[in-house]
């Protein structure tokens, strides 16, 4: 069964720590592919600082280097479409009917990737028990930050204590449905903070590749 990685974000903008996590993830877990899914209308937080079209465009080339590392505009071209926010089930839906339409012969396990923030929050997603049975969920952390049951509302408990493994072998298992806390190396890197120093004339350098930094002052980005 082949592995692939879904990574969601607005990328508002990508920087080394979405990179880094997504190659550290691909290596730990043996993904055939991560695919970056930039977020068009996100219903969970305010609107992107960037257009969409820039957003994916940094996203384009900041991986343009890593043949495991793919771009996905869905979400964008379904906004454009409908005017729809971007919501994770449409989007894993889309993708399970394209890999299957694509690939007769071989079958595929989505693998959501997510920090540990964006898990603890799962139960307020749209539909997110039918998501738990469409694909894997991949929860990177950071020391100190592991997902604590305790913590979980009930009903994500509840999905826990049924679907987490510590076993990366079981993600070949089934198609989605299984639960995996992977550890990752911290990088204290936000683009929020990113932006806000952009705002006020400081240097990004060596928080996001060249070629981003290049396309932001080339359009005037975030200032």
């Amino acid at each position: 069964m082949k592995l692939v990685g879904l990574l969601g974000g607005t990328f508002d903008p990508i920087h080394f720590g979405h990179l880094r996590l997504a190659q550290e993830l691909a290596d730990a877990l043996s993904l055939d592919e991560v695919r970056f899914i930039p977020a068009a209308n996100p219903p969970h937080r305010q609107a992107p600082g960037a257009s969409a079209v820039h957003r994916a465009a940094m996203v384009r080339l900041a991986i343009a280097a890593n043949p495991a590392f793919g771009i996905d505009e869905c979400e964008l071209e379904r906004y454009i479409l409908s005017g729809e926010p971007s919501y994770t089930i449409d989007t894993v839906l889309a993708l399970r009917r394209q890999l299957e339409d694509g690939d007769e012969t071989e079958a595929h396990a989505l693998c959501l990737l997510m920090g540990s923030d964006a898990f603890m929050g799962l139960a307020t997603w749209r539909r997110w028990e039918e998501l738990l049975e469409l694909c894997h969920i991949v929860v990177a952390h950071r020391p100190n930050m592991l997902p604590q049951p305790q913590q979980m509302p009930d009903e994500l408990q509840a999905q826990w204590r049924d679907r987490a493994t510590d076993a990366p072998q079981d993600l070949l298992h089934s198609r989605g449905g299984r639960i995996l806390v992977q550890h990752i190396t911290p990088l204290d890197i936000s683009a929020s903070a990113i932006r806000d120093g952009l705002q006020q004339g400081a240097s990004p350098r060596y928080l996001l590749p060249d070629d981003v930094i290049n396309y932001i002052d080339a359009y005037g980005l975030y200032r």
